[in-house]
């Protein structure tokens, strides 16, 4: 478990590490202990250190910042933060469980990893993650939506281009398929997306339209 090595973190208790990696269902199966506690720490623990950078780099009153942090703080947007340093695949998890489709796991697992780090060596490290990992994505103005295809539409309107979803490719049996999808705006490809449905797709087709006209 070195994936956080290079952010310069090496547990003093291996064990605080371990327990945030572990899902009820490994639990059930192996005994030990689940991440859900430290799941509940962590969220506080990301919302105070967020928080105080909207704050301090920010002239927003109070809705304005907290509308900003909630969409930092999003399933979408944790999912981002825990694939960017490498954490899936270190998720321990029971016997037909995944995180491929239950991204709600990875989430709540990147909240409980910084609540280890907390309690481990304290909120100047996870600070440090978080500088690293997280800011990078509020000062790029990078946005993470659940409903990203209405945003988009809503921003396309205001341009009256036409907008459309096109499947370019499709693979897998009929039960687990995979969709890549462009969505393109007077026939220009603005975004692509992946997932094992239309709909999935076509939503992350249209966040990375969003997220690239945010840059």
């Amino acid at each position: 478990m070195n994936f956080l090595e290079k952010y310069n973190i090496k547990f003093n208790d291996p064990k605080l590490l371990e327990t945030a990696l572990t899902h009820s269902s490994y639990v059930n199966e192996n005994g030990g202990e689940n991440y859900e506690r430290l799941e509940f720490l962590g969220d506080a623990v990301l919302e105070i250190i967020i928080s105080e950078y909207l704050y301090l780099n920010l002239n927003l009153q109070e809705g304005g910042l907290s509308k900003l942090r909630a969409s930092y703080v999003c399933e979408q947007a944790l999912v981002k933060y825990a694939q960017d340093i490498d954490l899936p695949s270190h998720i321990k998890l029971g016997k037909g469980q995944s995180t491929e489709s239950n991204e709600a796991i990875i989430a709540d697992v990147f909240e409980s990893v910084m609540a280890a780090i907390y309690l481990d060596q304290g909120i100047d490290k996870v600070k440090k993650l978080v500088y690293a990992v997280i800011i990078p994505y509020i000062k790029k103005k990078t946005v993470f939506l659940k409903d990203a295809k209405s945003a988009l539409q809503e921003m396309v309107q205001t341009t009256k281009g036409c907008l459309e979803y096109v499947v370019i490719k499709e693979k897998g049996p009929a039960h687990n398929r995979k969709y890549t999808i462009e969505v393109r705006v007077d026939g220009i490809v603005y975004g692509i997306g992946f997932g094992n449905s239309k709909k999935e797709a076509e939503q992350m087709a249209a966040l990375d339209a969003i997220n690239k006209r945010a840059k």
